[in-house]
């Protein structure tokens, strides 16, 4: 698998980024220690987890981050990676509270390395932004941090452009550290307004696409495969309802210009004899600034069929077709 530097930073990770907010809980470890190690088989090095994850289930608090720990822990496996984690989540039964307190960021970033058993994350996100917080008290938090050590580089996750813009206004001000990259909800498939439900993410629009453009911040999308729309299960007339994942993506991504997209990836898929999901990541790795998408795995199969995407590089043409059939 190919990568790619984060602009402004000494990080270099795989293209493809594998999301570990399934492993340790809905996974149990065995499978999730067996993904891990294919996946750095397969030439990924970018691991993208958080503080929360798995929070919403009951019993044991950051399974993710814990069970990640000690497959990291296990000798020479640390510095093969660059590490992401979250945090200053709101808390799950109010997410109208923000949690990017001086307080807040120190305590979740120590509990992120003490799960994780490292001495520094890599990639270090804001999980949520907290419109009411000036931006320069959280800049001055973070870089604080990374002053410390603990942290080598800033992300912002559900932001909207006009904070990260002025976020890093205020960082090149005052000769601090910015964000170096933006994680969105984006894949190829746009979902239906209002469908997500949740009104505190944030997904990829004009103004947030133009900043990329302009600036070559780097991008790390979530939900990169439309939750599996370009899979092989979906398309126009299949309007079957057999688990919740399904009624998920009936309800945000059913629409006749996601369907046009779909039959669109198929044909290319066909054409260079590769799969549609890897067709529809790549369109996304086509775009002028550095893109890596986060991909999902629950088998070594799927895993194996996403990491392809990190190695498929469609021509202008082609990516173009695949987005607009222009």
């Amino acid at each position: 698998m190919r990568d790619q530097a984060i602009p402004g930073t000494d990080l270099r990770p795989s293209v493809i980024a594998l999301g570990t907010v399934a492993l340790g809980s809905t996974l149990d470890e065995a499978a999730s220690l067996r993904l891990l190690g294919r996946f750095l088989d397969l030439g990924g090095t970018f691991l993208d987890t958080a503080r929360v994850y798995s929070d919403w289930l009951p019993g044991e608090r950051s399974r993710s981050e814990k069970m990640l720990g000690r497959w990291l822990a296990t000798p020479g496996t640390r510095d093969r990676v660059v590490l992401a984690t979250k945090g200053g989540h709101p808390p799950l039964e109010d997410m109208r509270r923000g949690r990017l307190s001086r307080q807040d960021l120190r305590l979740d970033v120590e509990g992120s390395l003490r799960d994780l058993r490292t001495d520094r994350i890599d990639l270090y996100w804001l999980h949520r932004d907290d419109p009411t917080r000036p931006v320069a008290d959280i800049v001055e938090t973070l870089n604080d941090l990374a002053d410390a050590g603990l942290i080598r580089a800033l992300g912002a996750s559900n932001w909207s452009a006009a904070r990260l813009r002025e976020a890093n206004a205020y960082a090149r001000r005052a000769g601090k550290r910015p964000f170096v990259a933006n994680q969105m909800s984006w894949s190829l498939a746009e979902p239906n307004p209002g469908s997500l439900g949740d009104p505190t993410l944030v997904v990829m629009d004009e103004a947030t696409r133009e900043l990329h453009r302009e600036t070559g911040l780097a991008a790390v999308p979530y939900s990169s495969q439309a939750n599996g729309f370009f899979g092989g299960k979906y398309g126009r007339g299949r309007w079957w309802v057999a688990s919740p994942s399904a009624r998920h993506v009936r309800r945000v991504y059913y629409n006749g210009a996601n369907f046009g997209r779909l039959e669109r990836v198929r044909e290319v898929a066909a054409r260079l004899g590769c799969s549609p999901n890897q067709v529809a990541l790549a369109a996304l790795t086509a775009e002028p600034f550095p893109v890596f998408p986060i991909v999902g795995a629950y088998t070594l199969e799927q895993l194996e069929d996403s990491a392809g995407a990190g190695d498929l590089v469609l021509d202008e043409g082609t990516a173009r077709y695949v987005k607009t059939g222009g």
